[in-house]
């Protein structure tokens, strides 16, 4: 489907203001930036829109260097109309899109979107080779008028908030700065499928989540967490890893819900992941495994009681 064709798929019900980008995560600049976006289209009389891509642009850029994503499309789009988006346009990243100039792009935005400004964070660029950076950008806007407003990053302990930050704690099991850098536990979630069912031998039925293998994922370990489905909450333990006990070397999430009765399979399971609580074992018999995940549920247990989660 073409550009123009997809824009097409979003008529605006009037002006609008826009912000661009991928916004994998959702995180705390992503949201600063977006609540400055909201405030200027309602002083405005606009609407606040975000366009944002199905793909990473890296995947067409440099698609050996690809990234593994922090949240799904649906996921994103759930959160980014949680901060009182109005719309969010996504569409497809294609070679077509990136060879566009950047005048290109935002002719295209006013014509399909009735773009009246830009809002953006200061190491923003669009177009092909990233011409279209805030220098670019504001001049085109006194020429097409169009307005751009340039919004801070946020920084916690002089560090810049972004995915890339996230990524990397998330690979180093550091989720509660995780946490910090999102405003939110990190999540992941999946359709539960059909496993080995050594937890259930163990006395610890767990759920196994099917989960893309473009899912960024914390560290290997087991982790306390808290389990979604229903509209119920139930406190969780969730070991992400290859069961090394059992001679196993594929990557899995799977979740053992406590207090919870009935079957799992085939429904959409979210799990936000808490606190990391010990790294993956190898144990000599399946009976010290079974031990340590008694231990694993106690001290769980314990932690969400202590944050009043559970």
């Amino acid at each position: 489907m073409s550009l123009a064709a997809e824009l097409a798929q979003f008529p605006p019900k009037k002006d609008m203001l826009l912000t661009i980008g991928v916004f994998d995560g959702v995180h705390l600049g992503h949201r600063q930036l977006i609540a400055r976006l909201t405030e200027l289209a309602r002083e405005q009389g606009c609407s606040s829109g975000v366009v944002t891509f199905r793909q990473h642009p890296q995947e067409v850029l440099a698609p050996k260097t690809r990234l593994p994503f922090l949240t799904s499309l649906d996921r994103r789009i759930e959160l980014l109309k949680k901060e009182g988006v109005d719309e969010v346009i996504a569409l497809s990243f294609t070679p077509e899109l990136a060879s566009l100039k950047p005048r290109q792009f935002l002719e295209k935005l006013q014509e399909h979107l009735r773009m009246r400004g830009l809002v953006i964070g200061p190491d923003f660029a669009l177009g092909q080779n990233r011409q279209g950076d805030t220098a670019a950008l504001r001049r085109l806007g006194r020429e097409m008028d169009f307005s751009v407003t340039v919004v801070p990053p946020v920084t916690i302990k002089g560090k810049v908030v972004s995915s890339t930050a996230i990524r990397k704690a998330l690979a180093e099991g550091d989720v509660e700065r995780v946490q910090n850098l999102i405003g939110r536990p990190f999540r992941l979630q999946g359709k539960v499928i059909s496993g080995a069912k050594r937890g259930a031998g163990l006395g610890f039925p767990t759920a196994n989540l099917e989960i893309s293998p473009h899912q960024a994922l914390p560290a290997e370990g087991v982790y306390v967490s808290q389990a979604h489905i229903n509209n119920h909450t139930y406190a969780a333990m969730t070991s992400i890893g290859q069961r090394p006990t059992f001679g196993e070397s594929q990557r899995l999430v799977e979740s053992y819900l406590l207090d919870y009765q009935g079957d799992l399979y085939g429904k959409e399971l979210a799990v936000d992941i808490i606190e990391h609580l010990r790294g993956e074992i190898k144990f000599d018999s399946p009976e010290k495994l079974k031990a340590q995940i008694a231990k694993d549920v106690k001290r769980g247990t314990a932690i969400l009681k202590s944050r009043g989660d559970s």
